[in-house]
């Protein structure tokens, strides 16, 4: 075996003696979670930045899932950072009082808060007795991890354009849950539709 391949059999394990999971700035994308300070951080924008005469950086956002707070950090490229050691259990989402989102565990039915700031861009997409998954780390809620797509009825629209449908424009609407995203012009309120909850896009209509 060369150097070469036992550096990179080392690389692919990404495992530090302590047995936690190593994660490096060019492995970034938007929701990876990291620990920077001892704390738990998810990663919501980056850019790889390549300096003249200097080694490249990454300038990144990164948002604090205990709090919801917002920090701007610059790294260099390759920073290495421990994967927080979070365990995710399911839940159903109740109410919201106020700032505040009501659940419950499904296994003992005991009910908690979270914050507006905890949940961040999730509670666009959250409906009353949806199932979601809750990220615990060191035995406390963090946030919602909601999945990947989700259905959604349009409650606000301007009015459909009939036969409309392939031209290409968008028009806004209010979802169910509050978050307005863009739709094609043809879509009416009471309308069921896919969202991809990464990036609130309008995928399809279900029905």
């Amino acid at each position: 075996m060369t150097n070469k391949d036992f550096c990179k059999g080392l690389k692919e394990l990404r495992i530090n003696l302590e047995g936690v999971v190593l994660i490096t700035t060019n492995e970034f994308r938007r929701g990876a979670k990291i620990e920077f300070n001892g704390e738990p951080y998810e990663v919501i924008e980056f850019q790889h930045v390549k300096m003249q005469q200097r080694a490249p950086i990454v300038r990144t956002k990164i948002k604090h899932l205990k709090t919801g707070s917002v920090l701007e950090e610059t790294f260099k490229a390759g920073d290495k950072f421990n994967t927080p050691d979070l365990e995710a259990k399911t839940m159903q989402y109740l109410y919201g009082q106020g700032d505040s989102y009501v659940f419950m565990d499904m296994e003992n039915y005991e009910q908690f808060f979270l914050s507006a700031e905890q949940l961040g861009d999730s509670k666009k997409f959250i409906k009353e007795n949806m199932e979601v998954k809750i990220l615990y780390y060191r035995g406390s809620p963090l946030t919602v991890e909601v999945p990947m797509f989700v259905e959604l009825k349009i409650a606000e629209t301007a009015p459909g354009i009939r036969g409309d449908t392939a031209t290409g424009g968008s028009k806004p609407a209010t979802l169910e849950t509050g978050a307005v995203i863009k739709v094609p012009f043809h879509l009416n309120e009471g309308d069921v539709i896919k969202i991809d909850t990464r990036t609130s896009e309008y995928i399809e209509r279900v029905r």
